[in-house]
């Protein structure tokens, strides 16, 4: 029986946050096949919308994400042809310039773990749990997770999070920098719309500035790290968005950004 509700939620609210919710919570959300393409589709839209200034990414019925769906994968053609919709989407989801925030209960695991690390910010309830959980699965890490991994825990921890695929409860990842912040379960949604509604309403274009020099940083030298900055700031003293920041300032009143 085919279901009566789409694998991927996309909602919109009129401050400009979007809120993308993975939909088979009868598998904790494990990504079929057919959802890469979907999933690369919803980031490249966010990415050129002007309107969509923040995106949340969350699970259904108490769960994130569980990872890829390996039922499907294991009776489907070439399985390193199937791998290219899955890098695209983790390259879309890169490459997407506003916040992005992940909003994570239950289980994060496998290919649901690096889409949570791939995201700007991940806020966790006490429910959350992490795993890098291939090498249980005679896999190796993807979605990106070994170029994201060591990134934020440093190399020597990544590999032992790769290698042994343990289960990480949401204090454990805070504490290794894995997560930004860890809230009761209760509590997760409001701290989120609320996270997500003061970058909404943001100066959008220094935003995307600031994370596309804090994303390519660790290949730069400082000379050149300066050199964007400089460049960025000119791009910001010519939007109005910084004419009204510093107007505001001035005025000693809360400024209104309008995303240019």
């Amino acid at each position: 029986m085919p279901r009566s509700e789409p694998e991927i939620l996309v909602d919109r609210s009129d401050a400009g946050v979007v809120t993308l919710t993975l939909n088979r919570p009868q598998v904790k959300n494990a990504i079929a096949r057919d959802m890469w393409e979907e999933l690369r589709r919803v980031f490249q839209e966010v990415n050129q919308n002007e309107a969509d200034r923040v995106l949340v990414i969350t699970g259904a019925g108490g769960e994130f994400c569980s990872g890829a769906d390996l039922g499907g994968v294991m009776t489907e053609g070439h399985v390193l042809n199937g791998m290219h919709p899955v890098s695209a989407a983790a390259l879309a989801l890169s490459e997407v310039s506003k916040p992005v925030i992940a909003k994570v209960r239950g289980a994060a695991v496998g290919a649901g773990m690096n889409l949570a690390l791939g995201c700007d910010l991940i806020v966790a309830g006490e429910s959350a749990r992490f795993s890098e959980i291939f090498s249980r699965r005679a896999l190796s890490v993807d979605f990106g997770g070994t170029w994201l991994l060591p990134r934020i825990v440093g190399l020597h921890k990544a590999k032992e999070l790769a290698f042994f695929g343990d289960m990480l409860s949401a204090r454990e990842a805070a504490e290794i920098g894995l997560v930004n912040r860890v809230v009761s379960d209760g509590e997760l949604d409001a701290f989120v719309d609320e996270w997500a509604r003061r970058l909404a309403q943001g100066p959008t274009l220094a935003l995307q500035m600031t994370k596309r020099m804090l994303a390519s940083a660790s290949s730069l030298s400082l000379a050149e790290a300066l050199g964007w900055e400089a460049t960025a700031q000119a791009v910001n003293f010519a939007s109005r968005d910084t004419r009204e920041g510093v107007a505001a300032f001035l005025e000693k009143r809360p400024p209104v950004f309008r995303g240019r």
